[in-house]
């Protein structure tokens, strides 16, 4: 006859540890009165306040939490703001996201990226109509994009290298543009004979009539490799977390506020990711000697 009383607080007990967990989570969403998101500067400043304001918008919806959106100066800024605290979400290129994890020890996770980010690629421009192939960029000026660029800099290096061209050696000259438009306005101003620049960047430009595709032409356009990827600290609250998660997915080109937003990003739309999925960026880092 024992039995149901010691049922009985045991229930009570269970009960009460549940209820103090979930108050725990939610003080722990309350305690974040602020997230702190920047991107990597792969465009202008303007540009990518622009095209955050949105989303922005609706993740402070989604999230009951104010979103402030801050540029950084270069790529190695948007890397130290998330390991150092000072940044809770970022949007990062794949070998950005790889130095953020090696410099974290791992303890940097990619949440979601682009479906295109999963067949991304890389487009060599240029306005010389001698240049055809990479082989003919042998002797030539040329630009990147940022050192830390993926899509302007690491895989476009990569390339070359399995090409049999060492951008060190092989060309007369290469220099760093700083950002995918920049590369651009280098190329069809005259400064360099070619450049690499993200697919991406190329289109939209074309699209909005920025580039005169009667002078500048694509010679050369990469395979696909995995890139962009929203990423936050390991240590971030994992209710905020999932949050921000389903925030992302959730977007969808059937309403008027998701196709906004999507469009933006030049995304279909959002889709998980994980830390695998940069091993082969990772692998090409190491092999062009850029991740020590």
């Amino acid at each position: 006859m024992t039995t149901p009383t010691l049922r009985h607080p045991m229930k009570r007990l269970i009960m009460l540890a549940a209820g103090a967990l979930l108050a725990t989570s939610a003080g722990l969403v309350q305690a974040q009165q602020v997230l702190r998101v920047s991107a990597i500067p792969d465009e202008s400043p303007t540009e990518l306040q622009r095209k955050f304001k949105p989303l922005g918008d609706y993740l402070e919806k989604k999230l009951g939490m104010k979103v402030e959106f801050t540029p950084v100066t270069d790529y190695a800024a948007s890397v130290e703001g998330l390991i150092n605290n000072k940044l809770d979400l970022v949007w990062f290129g794949g070998f950005t996201f790889v130095q953020a994890k090696v410099r974290s020890g791992g303890k940097v996770i990619p949440i979601v990226q682009r479906e295109e980010d999963e067949q991304f690629k890389s487009v060599f421009i240029t306005t010389d109509r001698s240049i055809k192939s990479l082989a003919d960029l042998k002797g030539k000026t040329f630009t990147f994009g940022s050192e830390s660029s993926t899509s302007g800099h690491l895989m476009p290096r990569s390339y070359l290298l399995a090409a049999k061209i060492n951008p060190d050696t092989d060309l007369k000259r290469i220099a760093f543009s700083g950002a995918h438009d920049a590369t651009v306005a280098a190329v069809s101003g005259g400064k360099v004979d070619a450049g690499a620049l993200n697919i991406s960047v190329w289109e939209k430009l074309v699209a909005q009539s920025k580039v005169d595709t009667s002078q500048v032409k694509v010679f050369y356009t990469t395979p696909g490799y995995y890139d962009y990827n929203w990423s936050v600290r390991s240590d971030m609250n994992p209710v905020v977390r999932q949050k921000l998660t389903d925030a992302f997915l959730a977007l969808n080109r059937n309403d008027p506020q998701g196709k906004e937003i999507l469009e933006l990003q030049r995304a279909t739309r959002f889709i998980p990711t994980k830390a695998e999925n940069y091993a082969a960026i990772e692998a090409a880092a190491h092999n062009a000697g850029l991740l020590k």
